[in-house]
């Protein structure tokens, strides 16, 4: 009960310190972020909230300005089931990529980050 406790506390100071430290969202002309906002709605991420690694792909999202849908695996029943059954285990992150007729399941928060980089930091 003492460790979930915390637990809990830590994650919130994590969470607290990542809104403080956020960094500023990319800037495209209104054209550009529309094409952006499109291709994003293909993602979606399946996260705990205050899981560090999650909290890093968040800040990415946020970076490069990217509305991508959150899903909770952790709170969320159905999330979660989805994630084990359609990605084949309970790791966050984990990014869904919808897009040519087939599902990507996109694991580990560094190799997220550096599709997301590829893929949206030049748009």
């Amino acid at each position: 009960m003492i460790v979930k406790a915390l637990r809990n506390g830590l994650g919130n100071i994590i969470i607290f310190v990542d809104f403080l430290t956020r960094p500023a969202k990319m800037k495209r002309s209104a054209e550009d972020q529309a094409d952006v906002e499109r291709a994003a709605a293909a993602l979606s991420l399946y996260q705990f909230r205050a899981c560090p690694f999650c909290i890093k792909t968040r800040r990415t999202l946020h970076k490069l300005n990217l509305p991508v849908t959150l899903r909770d695996a952790k709170n969320n029943q159905q999330d979660r089931q989805t994630l084990l059954e359609q990605g084949g285990k309970i790791q966050v992150p984990c990014l869904r990529i919808d897009e040519a007729g087939g599902t990507t399941w996109l694991y580990d928060s560094k190799a997220i980050d550096d599709y997301l980089q590829e893929r949206f930091a030049a748009a």
